[in-house]
């Protein structure tokens, strides 16, 4: 399997695909909702992402993991918490490819009306299944071509729209700032403009959720590039509109905004070729949710929220079930909505804001409980905060607007946390249905015992998998609470527990005595006391999971201080839980 990581542009193409495609549509809605003030919209966005970069930077550079928010909740809180995030960013995943895709389709059929929109949007997510199944250094290498061709594009677009402000002056931009501000006053204008331009920085968290396919120092890179990007380009673009057209000419021009706009400054070759763009960068942004979610889907599987059936690889190293299940769902959804993709944009809005605001509050867990993990970025309480009320306006905002929106994104959200909390719980269900089959085997024995047979081999794969706790040997209290988390949060009767010792050292005999005592207090758990002469090292860790055959995300540490060796991500996998 390639170890290949992903360089600076590459990484930032993957992401930035899907953040700066927002430009297409972002401007338009901005100024729909906050009419002349909306680039004021737009710049209050930019400083909010400002603030997420120090958020992300923070949290990810601390668990440098795949899984995002999913990561950084299940390294400071519950497993059922942390699948909560993953549900909401594998909703955000699946409506931006939907999206993206019609939209792009949607873009080729001005240029070539001669195909049906939805059939092509089928052949385009079948497409990118292919490339991302390819593996993702080679998808990465288109998306660098999509995301270059668009930054030059857009450059072209502003050049266009100053040489039309040069030659036809600022009348159009006067006359716009003398209406009277949208929805009775400056402040309610920008508050709606805020949130509708909120939109414009989905696919931000997407960097996080394949950090470990980057080389080491990119994540951060990518966060910058992304940043500057949106706050160029969004803002800059809104001015100019209000610029060179009136703005109630906007809102019947929004499915096409920027085509229109070519057209208008430059002619329709530009308008040609701003359409062909957004076909690309568009597609670009479906990339972007297919490599995202392979990540976290992987991540979630691995910690045996989904079974192992997914992890199944093929030669170049692509997870390609995972691949393929997202596909199948995007098409489901595709195939419900028959192209009518207005309900899905509730979905967008909403979660992808939820999973911001997931991070944030990550992020004050990381500071409350893993105060001791070492950390290139902090970001100060008082930001965070910050950032996370801003998330919380543009959601009510959001809601305030159509509150049907909360009433479809509910629709989507509750059925896929049933499902994952199914498998969350799926011991106890499995005991339900024994115990129930068991009370029906007078009338159906023969059927019964079939399934019981069948619901026993199940759960006792389930308890035979080993976990592993490092500890250092000296403090029975830390170990208690290792077991009373994995009774809460895994399912399984093995436990061992590693003291790594140099060659002059001797466990504990108080250690010990408290162990056998805390053994005795969990006798539903087989717990074994293991010492290793040796030093605490990835290598060790390699050693003891292929030795044991222990996969490494089923073992555990404590929270590390400034003085381990060691980044968390070069350990594997393992998960903190103190």
């Amino acid at each position: 399997m390639s170890t290949k990581k992903l360089s600076e542009w590459y990484a930032t193409a993957i992401c930035g695909n899907d953040i700066t495609s927002s430009c297409l549509y972002v401007s338009a809605l901005a100024i729909v909702a906050a009419g002349q003030y909306a680039w004021i919209a737009l710049l209050m966005v930019a400083a909010v992402l400002f603030l997420f970069r120090k958020i992300y930077g923070e949290v990810v550079g601390a668990l440098p993991l795949n899984g995002g928010a999913y990561n950084v909740l299940l390294n400071t809180t519950t497993k059922s918490n942390a699948s909560i995030a993953a549900c909401l960013t594998i909703l955000s995943y699946m409506a931006t490819a939907v999206i993206s895709s019609s939209e792009a389709m949607h873009y080729l059929h001005h240029i070539l009306p001669y195909f049906n929109v939805n059939i092509a949007t089928f052949v385009l997510l079948l497409i990118f299944l292919g490339l991302t199944i390819l593996g993702i250094s080679e998808s990465a290498v288109v998306a660098l071509i999509i995301f270059l061709f668009h930054l030059a594009t857009m450059g072209l677009l502003i050049g266009s729209c100053f040489f039309f402000v040069w030659q036809h002056g600022f009348s159009i931009l006067i006359d716009n700032f003398h209406l009277p501000a949208r929805n009775g006053s400056i402040l309610t204008a920008i508050f709606f403009g805020f949130s509708a331009a909120m939109l414009g920085i989905s696919g931000f968290e997407s960097s996080s959720n394949f950090v470990e396919e980057q080389e080491r120092g990119v994540f951060a890179k990518t966060l910058r590039n992304m940043w500057i990007a949106v706050s160029v380009l969004n803002p800059m673009i809104a001015f100019l509109v209000i610029c060179i057209i009136p703005i109630s000419a906007v809102e019947s021009h929004q499915n096409s905004f920027l085509s229109y706009i070519g057209t208008l400054t430059g002619g329709k070759w530009l308008a040609t070729i701003i359409s062909i763009n957004a076909v690309s960068v568009l597609s670009g942004a479906v990339l972007t949710s297919f490599v995202g979610v392979n990540g976290l889907i992987k991540r979630m599987t691995l910690d045996r929220i989904l079974p192992n059936y997914f992890l199944k690889e093929n030669k170049r190293g692509s997870t390609y079930r995972i691949l393929i299940l997202f596909f199948l769902l995007c098409l489901s959804v595709l195939l419900v909505t028959r192209g009518q993709l207005a309900p899905l944009a509730a979905v967008y809005a909403l979660s992808f804001l939820t999973v911001m605001a997931s991070f944030a509050l990550g992020n004050i867990l990381l500071k409350l409980r893993r105060s001791r993990l070492p950390r290139p970025e902090y970001a100060k309480p008082g930001v965070v905060l910050l950032a996370f009320a801003a998330i919380i306006i543009a959601l009510y905002g959001n809601i305030m607007t159509k509150p049907q929106y909360l009433v479809t994104f509910l629709q989507y959200f509750i059925p896929s946390v049933l499902i994952i909390l199914a498998m969350l719980l799926r011991k106890d269900i499995l005991h339900f249905i024994v115990n129930l089959l068991q009370s029906l085997s007078k009338n159906y024995k023969k059927y019964t015992l079939t399934r019981q047979r069948s619901l026993y081999r199940s759960l006792k794969k389930l308890y035979e998998q080993d976990f592993v706790f490092f500890s250092k040997g000296d403090d029975i209290a830390t170990l208690n609470k290792v077991m009373m988390y994995l009774h809460e949060n895994e399912v399984t009767n093995k436990m061992k527990i590693v003291t790594v010792l140099h060659e002059a050292q001797q466990p504990d005999p108080k250690f010990l005595a408290d162990f056998d005592t805390l053994d005795r207090a969990y006798p539903e758990v087989d717990m074994e006391y293991v010492t290793i002469l040796g030093d605490f090292t990835p290598e060790l860790v390699e050693e003891l999971s292929n030795k044991w055959g222990i996969p490494k995300n089923f073992m555990f540490i404590s929270s590390p201080g400034e003085k381990f060796s060691y980044r968390v991500d070069e350990l594997g996998g393992v998960r903190l839980i103190l």
